[in-house]
Formats: C-alpha cells, sequence, structure tokens
C-alpha cells in the first residue's frame, strides 16, 4: 500500500437517465485535507497552504462551501464538505468528502478538479476497504461482508452481511486458530524439552484437542446455509406433463419465463429463473414432465429433471387436479425417490379451477386464477427458513475461498493425529493453523488480498 491520497465517486454513478440528487465523492490519504482547502479556497492553492491553517472547518462537521476549480478559480458547485482526522477514521488515514449535487456535468468536474491537483490519484476497485484492512480496522472476513452487503439483494443476504461486519465469523475463525495453537504449543514443549517432566496425559489432552477442533471445522463444512444464501436457494419444479408446471413458475416470478403449452413435452431443458421470495433469495427451476418417453430428446430431458430434483434444496411437486389419479401418481413418485416430497418439500394439487379437491398436506392451488399462491409463498418460506436455521447460533461458511482453506486446514489435522511422529504432528498442525489464519488475514499473502479487494466496486 503505498501513501498516495486517493478519490473515488462514492455514490452511484450518475448518468442521463438517472442524475440523482446527491453526490458523495471520498477522498482518503495524508493529504486529503489539503485537496478540500485547495478546492474550496483560491489562493491556498495559489500559496501552498497547508491543512493546519484555519481555511478547514471543524473536523466531522458538515460546512457549506464553494467548491472551485483549482487552476481556472471557477466555481464547479456550492455544497457541503466535511474532514476527518486520522486515525479515527473509517481507512486510519486522514478522509475528506463532498457532498454536492448528483448531475453528471457536476460530478465530473469535481473530480476533474482533483485530478488536476496533482497529488491525488483514482482508487482502485476497494482501495479504500483494503486501507482500512492495512491499517487494523478490520479483518479480512469483515472486509468482504463489506462487499456481501454492497451486493445483497435480499433481506437475509443483508442481515447475514452485517452479522460478519459485526465479526462472528472472524471471531469463529480466530477461536479455531487459538484453539490450534494452545495444542501446537504443547507438541512443541514436548519436542523441545523431551528429558523433562511434562504433565502426565498430555498426548491424549493435545489429540482430543486434535479431534475437537477437525470435528467442529467439519460440521461447518457441512453448513450450506451461507452458500445458499449468497447463491440462493435451488427450488425444483418437478411432475408429470401438463400439471402446470411452467404455469406456476410463471405465476410465481410474475411474467411469461416459461412457454405454456397443452401439448404434453413442451419444455424439454431446465428453465431457471432468480428472485426473491420472503427475503430468501431462490433459484426457481422448471423442469420437464417426468414420464415415460420414446422421444430421445424428451428423454434427455426428464433425466435433466430428475437429476435437478435430486440436487435442489427444496422441490415443488406439482401434480393436475383434474387427473383422478393424481394422489397415485404422487404415491408413484415418492415411492421411485425417496428424496423427494421430504418433510420441507411441497405437494401442489394444480388446477383448482377445473377441478375442486380436497388435498389434505397439499397446496390447492390455480395456476390460473392465483388461488391457493399466498398458502403457497407462506409454505416455502416455512420450508426456507427451516432449512437455513439448521445449525443457528453459528455463523455460516459464505465464501468458496473460506472453504478451501478449511478443506485444507481439516486435511492437515487428519495428518496430525495419523502422523508416526511427533515432529511432524507439529508441523501439520501449524500448517492448519496457517490455513486458518489465511481466511481472517492474520497470515499475509499479498497475492490473496489483490483477488480478494478487486472484486469491489470502484469507491469502497
Amino acid at each position: 500500500m503505498d501513501d498516495t491520497t486517493i478519490y473515488a465517486l462514492g455514490t452511484p454513478t450518475p448518468s442521463r437517465a438517472h442524475p440523482g440528487a446527491l453526490s458523495v465523492i471520498r477522498l482518503s490519504g495524508p493529504r486529503a485535507a489539503d485537496a478540500l482547502i485547495f478546492l474550496t479556497e483560491r489562493k491556498a492553492f495559489e500559496r501552498g497552504r497547508s491543512a493546519r491553517e484555519p481555511a478547514l472547518p471543524a473536523p466531522r462537521r458538515l460546512a457549506l462551501r464553494t467548491v472551485l476549480d483549482p487552476l481556472s478559480a471557477e466555481t464547479i458547485d456550492r455544497g457541503l464538505v466535511v474532514w476527518f482526522e486520522a486515525p479515527n477514521t473509517e481507512t486510519g488515514e486522514t478522509m475528506a468528502e463532498l457532498h454536492l449535487h448528483g448531475g453528471r456535468a457536476v460530478v465530473n468536474a469535481a473530480l476533474a478538479a482533483i485530478q488536476r491537483l496533482g497529488f491525488c490519484r483514482l482508487a482502485e476497485p476497494g482501495e479504500f476497504t483494503r486501507r482500512s484492512f492495512e491499517n487494523g480496522k478490520l479483518g479480512l472476513t469483515e472486509a468482504e461482508a463489506i462487499a456481501d452487503l454492497v451486493g445483497a439483494e435480499t433481506e437475509q443476504q443483508r442481515r447475514l452481511a452485517l452479522q460478519q461486519m459485526d465479526g462472528a465469523l472472524h471471531r469463529l475463525y480466530e477461536d479455531w486458530r487459538m484453539q490450534g495453537l494452545g495444542a501446537l504449543a504443547h507438541l512443541e514443549a514436548a519436542i523441545d524439552f523431551p528429558d523433562e517432566d511434562l504433565p502426565e496425559g498430555l498426548a491424549a489432552a493435545v489429540t482430543a484437542a486434535i479431534i475437537r477442533l477437525r470435528d467442529q471445522i467439519s460440521a461447518h463444512l457441512d453448513d450450506r446455509r451461507g452458500e445458499r444464501l449468497r447463491d440462493g436457494l435451488s427450488i425444483a419444479i418437478i411432475g408429470p406433463p401438463n400439471a402446470g408446471k411452467s404455469s406456476l413458475l410463471n405465476l410465481l416470478v410474475r411474467r411469461e419465463a416459461a412457454i405454456v403449452s397443452e401439448t404434453a413435452g413442451t419444455t424439454r431443458d431446465v428453465i431457471e429463473v432468480h428472485l426473491d421470495l420472503g427475503g430468501w433469495p431462490v433459484v426457481l427451476a422448471d423442469t420437464a414432465g417426468l414420464r415415460e418417453t420414446g422421444d430421445a430428446i424428451e428423454q434427455e430431458g426428464v433425466r435433466r429433471a430428475r437429476a435437478r430434483a435430486d440436487e435442489a434444496d427444496l422441490r415443488i411437486l406439482v401434480l393436475d387436479a383434474s387427473d383422478t389419479g393424481w394422489s397415485v401418481t404422487l404415491q408413484a413418485l415418492t415411492a421411485a425417490a425417496t428424496r423427494w416430497v421430504a418433510a420441507r418439500d411441497i405437494v401442489v394439487v394444480n388446477k383448482i379451477d377445473i377441478a375442486p379437491v380436497e388435498a389434505t398436506g397439499a397446496v390447492a392451488l390455480s395456476a390460473k386464477s392465483g388461488a391457493g399462491l399466498p398458502e403457497l409463498l407462506a409454505r416455502i418460506e416455512r420450508s426456507a427458513s427451516e432449512l437455513m436455521e439448521q445449525g443457528a447460533g453459528v455463523p455460516p461458511l459464505t465464501r468458496a475461498r473460506h472453504r478451501e482453506a478449511l478443506m485444507e486446514a481439516h486435511a492437515a489435522l487428519d495428518r496430525a493425529l495419523e502422523a508416526p511422529e511427533i515432529a511432524l504432528s507439529a508441523e501439520d498442525l501449524r500448517l492448519a493453523m496457517r490455513a486458518l489464519g489465511r481466511i481472517t488475514g492474520t497470515v499475509r499473502i499479498d497475492e490473496l488480498l489483490d483477488v480478494i479487494f478487486r472484486d469491489f466496486c470502484i469507491g469502497k
């Protein structure tokens, strides 16, 4: 990290269609306060006035100022400015902000004026947050949570990001690392002082600690809540042909996402739609009708439908109320695939506008009129909540990077338990702690940081 003063637009870039009422430009670095003076006082720039002179408003106090081009002295806008003294700032450096009107011309002129100062440069994506990390203002998992919060599209994603920003995941991983370090210290003592009278049962205690840590990591790896929230819960709509699966998909997404036809076998491939259902991000999949067929293409569609049903977090089984044998079809499908129609899965008996039925335990629905939709949505939300509450109380695993490091730590702990010599066991335990440290940033790898922060938006 260099000591250059950086700047960027901290609000969405205004466009002709969406100019915005306000725009905020942020600066961070040793000369952020100088930049604020030179942009609001022409004579200060000409004399090279320092930030310690009285032209600055009181720190952390918004002040009304005219923002000028430092070379031509032309007025750019009149707005509010504020500055913050280091180290008690978001980045740990001196920071400043310009709160201006949100038109494109105003924003472009202000950014150009800062560039003409000669001692500021445009920030790279994620550089503000990276400086916060570099200056010890937040850990690596908290930094990643900021990106998650910016990208959150549903209520549950927002809540998870805030939980991680609060340090829940950091504390969990650091606690595991400290447990491992405690066991490692005992192993190192046994290696360095083989002739000393070490406490009885030390080896058994170390083994128990490693097993306990490995089992905690294993349970965490099995917890898919975080990844489901990031990528969306997978819900497969399955059932026989012409039961109304595509109509149900269109009803849920409120648009014509899938072709609806009375011709059986119209849906040949899996159709995916992303949506927000009750605050949960969902990937809804319409699948081919399940039946025996001699058509090679339809056979492939059925195979894909079964595969998607097996992989899905939840399944919605749609049956045709006008088919008098729908209950028999339900029994046959349940018997043919025991994973389907589990406790959280949902059975929908569709077309009740044609054939009203009593469907105990199922949702009676008309995809045509929307009758029964509120009950179906409530069932989906309840099933999703039950699925996501598994392991509640422990912050969930959220990123592929974390999973990779945890799998590496888990494998190293396995090796430590099986190592034929104490020195080899200690080395494997050390590797496990290093893998955990990479998640939180305790172990520094600059190439890894470059990958993480380049995915941020500019200005964050």
